[in-house]
């Protein structure tokens, strides 16, 4: 568990956790919390092509990191893309459910979720008590998804791990007018042609990618990013509280909030009745 300093904690005596797996597009998460919510390990790995594999592998991981054994595992759900390949779990929860669960968990008020994933974008409302209230998703393009920005990356032959560094060293914006992946790859190239710095074309696809998703609905109360371009990108966030014009606040482990509210899901499971164990 992560206590109030910062550090993890082990569980002690016989108590159980809790398991939740997070297969997306691109990546694959996993996390061990205990009965109070606190994380006990996680794993993320690319999920690849064999998701019931990745999900066995990064458990694993899990248990070794916390020291457990795979009967002191009390509950199991699994969400995202791959939720349903995943035999050990004990149920799926969508990735909506988990990811509002994770936010909440850790601020505990109405809010805003804005979660950037690799193929899709969500805007998840959630009410102070923790119950979603709406919810909208992109599915129509690849723009303003972490697709979006590998593929950009790739345009301007840079390691993807450069962008929020080269953004955040920016004097100016580029603007970019497109909406689609492929004319935003040609714009870029125009933009270079014309003798833009490169800082400053980066800076101009983050914000890109920040009107793409606040184009999808209103944000109402306090706004909260998950996913792992919200993890990997802290430029980008900053670019959103701007735009939105207040602070856009980021949990502890942003890219673990849908593994994260799956286990939740498994915890609070146990605690209605549902006693199989992984």
């Amino acid at each position: 568990m992560i206590g109030s300093d910062g550090r993890e904690k082990r569980l002690s005596g016989d108590s159980t956790c809790y398991a939740g797996v997070d297969i997306g597009a691109r990546a694959a998460k996993v996390v061990l919390i205990d009965a109070e919510g606190g994380l006990l390990a996680r794993a993320l790995a690319g999920s690849g092509t064999d998701y019931q594999a990745v999900a066995e592998r990064l458990l694993s991981d899990c248990l070794d990191q916390a020291g457990l054994a795979r009967d002191r595992i009390a509950g199991c759900v699994a969400t995202g893309y791959g939720r349903r390949n995943v035999p050990f779990a004990n149920g799926a929860r969508t990735e909506i459910s988990c990811h509002a669960a994770g936010c909440f968990f850790h601020f505990q008020r109405a809010m805003t979720v804005i979660d950037i994933g690799g193929q899709d974008n969500k805007i998840i409302k959630v009410d102070g008590h923790g119950r979603r209230t709406g919810f909208k998703m992109n599915r129509k393009c690849a723009a303003g998804t972490g697709a979006f920005l590998e593929e950009m990356a790739m345009r301007l032959d840079l390691p993807l791990s450069d962008m929020n560094g080269l953004a955040g060293r920016s004097g100016a914006v580029v603007e970019l007018g497109s909406y689609c992946t492929v004319f935003t790859a040609t714009e870029i190239l125009e933009k270079i042609r014309a003798g833009h710095q490169v800082p400053d074309i980066v800076r101009g696809i983050f914000v890109s990618i920040a009107k793409r998703v606040l184009e999808m609905d209103s944000i109402a109360d306090t706004p909260v990013m998950s996913g792992g371009v919200a993890a990997h990108n802290p430029v980008l966030v900053e670019i959103m509280s701007g735009m939105i014009g207040r602070e856009v606040l980021t949990p502890p482990e942003p890219q673990l909030m849908g593994a994260w509210g799956a286990a939740l899901a498994a915890r609070d499971n146990r605690r209605a009745g549902d006693h199989n164990r992984v």
